[in-house]
């Protein structure tokens, strides 16, 4: 999962009136995809939103991770990336050390308040969702087995983002597991380790971070 979210994320990885009847049925669709954790999708090819991911397995936090330097003189938000998976991925990789069909990953990012009630020192999270991104396996979907969707709001069906968004290269390219950045969620990375799944690339680029020290 990429550590930026659709509307913030655009530059790293990169509103609908409706009748009551059309509502009703959009919101059942919602709620049974949010019932079985697997990825369901619209006749156009969007994505309904997984309702309930927060009650899903918890993978990590990241504060203002970016792949990317940053650039001078650009005053931007602090974040927090918050990332959760279905609990039947979870208990797969558990077994095997990669991801098995229909995983689903959701990164979601709040912001990173410094100032509120008692607290003196440090970050915490604060506010509602400012951005939400999905990465699904949907190996018989997607040409690459993978896929991105950026959501505007958690209610909201998810945007694909195209195959030629760097997002996509750039978890080809540094992956730890099978195009996820299992290298930041720190009760996987032994689990891959152990069961040998970690990819070349990876395996490549840490021996140079070693040597480079």
């Amino acid at each position: 999962m990429s550590p930026k979210v659709p509307a913030i994320a655009a530059a790293v990885c990169l509103a609908v009136a409706a009748l009551a009847l059309p509502f009703s049925i959009h919101q059942t669709k919602q709620v049974m995809a949010a019932s079985t954790a697997a990825p369901a999708y619209t006749a156009t090819g969007e994505m309904l939103p997984p309702e309930n991911y927060r009650e899903w397995v918890y993978l990590t936090s990241g504060l203002d991770m970016s792949y990317n330097p940053k650039v001078a003189g650009m005053p931007g938000h602090s974040m927090f990336d918050n990332v959760f998976v279905n609990p039947a991925a979870y208990r797969s990789f558990l077994a095997t050390g990669t991801w098995p069909d229909k995983t689903v990953m959701v990164l979601e990012a709040r912001e990173a308040g410094s100032k509120s009630s008692i607290n003196e020192h440090g970050r915490f999270q604060s506010g509602g969702v400012m951005g939400l991104e999905v990465h699904v396996k949907d190996e018989a979907r997607f040409k690459g087995k993978w896929a991105f969707f950026g959501f505007d709001s958690p209610g909201k069906n998810g945007a694909l983002i195209p195959q030629e968004v760097p997002c996509y290269s750039c978890h080809a390219a540094h992956a730890a597991v099978d195009t996820t950045f299992v290298q930041f969620y720190p009760t996987l990375l032994p689990v891959a380790t152990a069961k040998g799944t970690l990819s070349a690339a990876y395996l490549k680029e840490e021996d140079a971070h070693a040597a480079a020290k």
